[in-house]
């Protein structure tokens, strides 16, 4: 929880400040204390007084007052908050950002703010993608701001894709899970090997067999595991997004065969594994060298079977290793994940069944059900996958400190 925490919520001129209202919500409802500062240009999409009444604390809109004369300190500002988090950061505020511009109240408060910040970009898909954006982001990042990376949706501009804001819950979330992890270092020591995302298992130079998996889940199980002191590597397939804790070593692959290269390279020096990565169970038997040209009005493929890396790993498993595989099941889902979990000789299997509304791929919230080898069950509520993680790996940490 936030409790006792202090917050600093900063508003830049984007139409995602519309749900700016709901994150101070959030943010209270955890416990913390509120304080809105806002740019000029944000007061077009909520008013001072929305924020204010939701915070219950004043909002600061100017450096000084033109009238008065009083002035509005920013170092004081700064001081008084545990937490800086600016949402939206549009485009022009990142680049403001990056170089130390200080044109109004929030960008001076930016600079004298000795807490952590957290930056939540919201801006138009070519926007979000183009090189200057990506460059200003990671030079916050390079100077410990802590990036929460947009989402994927329909856009203002009408097109869809990656630029939309995160969700005020999950940016609340993230905000908590940082202040979990600085007090809870209770994974030190501890090496993890996770896989993440899909494989695409290639036909030709241009088509491949894929699914639908993002990568979200695994990588918020990176994250969680990072923050609380594990050494963590993260097997990556074809995904837009990344973590957020740059102490992660990130490994990529692209075909299950690539994939277990990797597994085998890393799986006896680490001490947690937590493989959640969608790995196709076939494979063309043969990759064309060139487009496979279109002329009849059918095409039959030959697939044989891929490697099982989760298997693999559970036969090579020592008794001081602690090993998390994931089910994805549509019918009989509870009997297929007791099946999984013996016959990979896992310790731990979280179950996702695609019948819940909002779990499963694509999705920023999960529900699933954890299953040990000692027949435990915890049935866990619909969540947003930053706090599914959180639950798996309160788990999973236990069964390896039973070992």
């Amino acid at each position: 929880m936030l409790a006792g925490k202090r917050i600093l919520v900063g508003v830049t001129g984007g139409i995602a400040a519309y749900k700016t209202p709901m994150l101070v919500r959030a943010l209270i409802k955890l416990g913390a204390e509120v304080k809105c500062i806002m740019t000029s240009a944000s007061s077009a999409f909520v008013t001072p007084l929305t924020l204010a009444t939701v915070s219950k604390n004043e909002v600061y809109t100017e450096l000084f007052d033109p009238v008065t004369g009083q002035w509005a300190n920013h170092v004081e500002l700064g001081l008084w908050a545990d937490a800086f988090v600016i949402a939206p950061l549009t485009a022009s505020s990142l680049a403001k950002m990056a170089v130390g511009h200080s044109d109004n109240l929030l960008l001076t408060t930016y600079l004298s703010a000795r807490c952590p910040v957290f930056v939540a970009p919201a801006m138009d898909l070519d926007m979000y993608q183009h090189p200057s954006t990506k460059e200003n982001l990671d030079k916050l990042t390079r100077q410990e701001v802590q990036v929460i990376p947009a989402e994927s949706g329909e856009l203002a501009s009408g097109l869809s894709g990656q630029g939309r804001m995160a969700e005020p819950d999950t940016i609340a979330e993230f905000i908590q899970s940082f202040f979990t992890s600085e007090r809870n270092n209770d994974l030190a020591g501890v090496k993890a090997l996770v896989t993440a995302g899909p494989t695409y298992e290639p036909i030709d130079p241009v088509r491949f067999i894929g699914n639908h998996s993002t990568g979200k889940m695994g990588i918020a199980l990176a994250d969680a595991l990072a923050d609380r002191g594990a050494e963590v590597i993260l097997c990556l397939g074809p995904s837009g997004f990344l973590p957020r804790n740059k102490t992660i070593e990130i490994r990529r692959f692209a075909t299950a065969g690539e994939l277990l290269l990797l597994v085998q390279e890393h799986w006896t020096s680490v001490n947690l594994g937590i493989f959640s990565a969608a790995v196709a169970d076939y494979r063309p038997s043969h990759v064309a060298d060139e487009k496979i040209k279109k002329s009849e009005d059918s095409m039959e493929l030959q697939l044989v079977k891929n490697p099982d890396v989760l298997f693999w790993a559970g036969q090579n498993k020592s008794d001081q290793q602690t090993l998390v595989g994931f089910a994805l099941e549509t019918t009989n889902e509870f009997e297929h994940a007791k099946g999984k979990l013996k016959k990979k000789n896992l310790d731990l299997i979280v179950l996702n069944s695609l019948r819940t509304e909002g779990a499963g791929f694509g999705h920023d919230t999960n529900q699933v059900t954890l299953l040990d080898k000692d027949n435990n069950c915890v049935n866990l509520e619909l969540l947003s996958k930053i706090e599914t993680a959180q639950k798996i790996v309160d788990y999973a940490r236990e069964i390896h400190q039973s070992k």
